[in-house]
């Protein structure tokens, strides 16, 4: 699949004899927005840290970029030009705004670390370039007003989007969001939708991992349903929302 930016073939994941995710296999595109739903248990989030590196895979194929990526930790997958957000709320406290945002965009830096040290004029440019690039960032996602506040003093929501933010510095290729709406109220998850849509126009691919539906039906150009760690349907929202298996899952057959 030439055009594909990230591809699973037959990937699984087992914790001793409980097989997390068995055979998984689809692929994200460029530019393109994916959503990864499923009920609780149904292995999201393990697919997730699969992908990302932050655990290994049993067995199949992680490609990125057309590279086997299977032996690369997640700090190895980064400069790659893979990126991600956790379900949890993951920033430094005491950092302002910009501080953070500034650390990740750290991870492109291109001179030598020496003449950082020793201060050149070179070195100079590049760190006024690159925090440039993060007030972009941060006023790209909505935090220009909060700039120069800690990380801790914000709200929640202002804190998830200081999560991609920070994704968004490392010049990802593709971003993983995992459960980015959580804890938002309705106009925090519309102002979210625009945001995602706002990253594709960047040119950047993102695969969503969300429990709102409505959040997945909007912004999602292809939604993929776990159950039970295996793939059970595939396809646009439209047939997502129609499909037997996938009302099954998430009501029970009575339904």
């Amino acid at each position: 699949m030439p055009q594909s930016l990230l591809v699973l073939d037959q990937i699984a994941r087992n914790f001793g004899g409980v097989q997390a995710v068995r055979a998984l296999t689809f692929s994200i595109g460029r530019s393109e927005i994916v959503g990864l739903i499923g009920p609780n248990g149904s292995g999201k989030s393990t697919s997730v840290n699969l992908i990302s590196g932050t655990l290994p895979v049993s067995a199949g194929t992680i490609r990125f970029d057309g590279r086997v990526v299977n032996q690369h930790p997640i700090s190895a997958r980064v400069p790659l030009g893979l990126s991600r957000t956790f379900q949890t709320t993951s920033v430094f406290p005491e950092f302002t705004v910009l501080d953070q945002v500034l650390t990740a965009c750290h991870s492109s830096f291109r001179l030598n670390p020496i003449r950082a040290v020793a201060r050149s004029a070179a070195s100079r440019a590049e760190e006024a370039q690159q925090r440039h690039k993060a007030l972009e960032i941060i006023a790209f996602v909505g935090l220009a007003e909060v700039a120069d506040q800690t990380a801790a003093s914000i709200s929640s929501a202002q804190q998830r989007l200081l999560m991609i933010a920070t994704a968004l510095a490392s010049e990802p290729k593709l971003i993983l969001l995992d459960e980015p709406a959580a804890g938002m109220v309705a106009k925090e998850r519309k102002d979210l939708s625009q945001l995602i849509l706002g990253i594709r126009e960047r040119g950047i691919a993102v695969l969503v991992i969300e429990h709102h539906m409505g959040l997945i039906m909007e912004v999602c150009e292809r939604i993929v349903v776990l159950n039970f760690g295996q793939k059970i349907a595939e396809g646009t929202p439209a047939e997502i929302r129609a499909n037997p298996a996938v009302i099954d899952a998430y009501l029970g057959g009575a339904h």
